[in-house]
């Protein structure tokens, strides 16, 4: 049965994480006089909340705001605050001017959290922000003291964007070794100083001299994919948006959505649009030539829904595994779309709780590498080499936990997975999803742009 705590931290979840995504203001509602809400405001003055965490063995919650993170109780209750900035800062400063003189006029630079994650094994929370180029903090999780700050080398600085949404992280971890931390981020039309995706090292001593290391970089081969700048030439506002990963089995995977340009059916000219895609690495991979990416959107009564808002990872359930035809231990995605393809920034109102089998998208990937090393069709991946590359032909067989080699990488799938609608919101734009199991039945909580939170 699911217990009272953790009803409350479903709640207090997809209630601040719809606070940190709504785009207009919440319109106030009637409380449920059962189950009221709990609810934290934090200093007006500081701004808004970007990202939230919550430490799945004590039920605290961190909170990264502009200028501060929070530590709150599970009734939300303010148990220690860590202030971030603002400090002296120039975005133009590469290196950040705390590491050489820069000659830019510096000005008091709020810090907006980028990204905020548990490391679990080693007792403390990674704290990004926008201050200089992006570095982070680790704060131990009890006290939030700083543990360590890395920023003397190149590597430590993340990304340059100053978006909240702009970073996504994932740990991978290890019982015998240092884990690892996937990161990948927007570069905001830097990609000589960021790789949009790579992986580093997460050492046990938070002052360590390798801590963001990459796993694995020489002279030829980086643990990381860098856009080339003639792509710049082609799209020139291109970029890479992330906006989920997790992890689940052998890979690491991100939720993206990004530029493309097409040809319209009659037409020669051609004209951008955004497409939704999902990347998939394995974990073990040190040269990134496992990198996959596949378009994934839906479609119901003729309406597609291509531009990705939002997405969450959960298993089947033994009812919603019965009318898919897989096992209730299966991955789901659960992701949200809004219609059409052409606006990302401002995004149509009508939206589609969709969800895809993680097994089947695998599947699809691993016909589409098959078929890539019996030598048919190009790499398919435009951005990122400019001009097809046919495939190569290699006599070998794919099984599930393929990771590449160093042929036919970085690849793309051309046909796109479409996922399940389940549910459609035609003026109230979905913007946020959680799911769970609970009594064999899959629940969803979304939020909305009006700040309204549907179960």
């Amino acid at each position: 049965i699911m217990s009272s705590a953790m009803w409350k931290w479903t709640c207090l979840v997809s209630h601040l994480l719809l606070s940190a995504t709504v785009s207009s203001p919440a319109k106030q509602q009637p409380s449920h006089p059962k189950r009221p809400f709990i609810t934290f405001t934090g200093d007006q003055a500081e701004g808004t909340f970007n990202h939230l965490v919550v430490d799945e063995r004590t039920g605290h919650i961190y909170l990264g705001a502009v200028n501060r993170i929070y530590k709150l109780s599970s009734d939300l209750k303010v148990l220690v605050t860590h202030q971030t900035g603002p400090d002296e800062d120039n975005p133009k400063c590469y290196p950040p001017r705390i590491v050489q003189t820069c000659n830019e006029p510096l000005t008091s630079t709020n810090n907006i959290n980028k990204m905020l994650l548990i490391d679990y094994k080693e007792n403390r929370l990674i704290a990004c922000g926008s201050l200089y180029q992006g570095i982070c903090k680790l704060l131990r999780l009890d006290d939030l003291f700083k543990l360590g700050e890395p920023f003397h080398k190149k590597e430590h600085y993340l990304s340059g964007v100053n978006d909240s949404g702009s970073v996504f992280g994932v740990i991978v971890s290890y019982s015998n070794m240092d884990d690892k931390l996937f990161i990948a981020t927007a570069v905001d039309g830097k990609p000589e100083y960021f790789p949009t995706i790579s992986s580093r090292k997460l050492t046990k001593n938070s002052e360590a001299d390798g801590m963001f290391a990459y796993v694995f970089h020489d002279e030829f081969v980086a643990s990381m994919i860098k856009i080339p700048s003639d792509t710049f030439t082609i799209i020139p506002d291109f970029d890479i948006y992330y906006i989920y990963g997790f992890s689940s089995g052998n890979f690491v995977y991100f939720l993206t959505l990004q530029p493309e340009m097409i040809s319209p059916p009659g037409s020669t000219t051609k004209e951008q649009v955004y497409t939704s895609k999902l990347v998939r690495l394995c974990k073990e991979d040190t040269a990134f030539n496992s990198y996959v990416e596949v378009p994934i959107g839906c479609e119901k009564n003729g309406v597609e829904y291509r531009l990705l808002q939002a997405a969450y990872l959960s298993k089947a359930g033994a009812i919603l595994a019965r009318s898919l035809d897989v096992s209730p231990e299966d991955d789901i995605l659960f992701t949200v779309f809004s219609k059409g393809q052409k606006r990302k920034m401002k995004s149509l109102d009508e939206s589609a709780l969709c969800i895809f089998v993680l097994k089947k998208i695998n599947d699809r990937i691993k016909d589409r590498l098959q078929s890539c090393y019996r030598g048919e069709g190009t790499l398919d991946l435009a951005w990122l080499k400019v001009k097809d590359i046919p495939c190569s032909s290699a006599l070998l067989t794919i099984d599930d936990n393929f990771c590449g080699l160093d042929m036919n990488a970085p690849l793309g799938v051309s046909s796109m997975v479409r996922g399940l609608p389940i549910f459609t919101e035609d003026g109230d734009r979905m913007t946020s999803v959680i799911a769970y199991v609970y009594k064999n039945h899959s629940l969803a909580f979304v939020g909305t742009k009006n700040g309204k939170l549907k179960k």
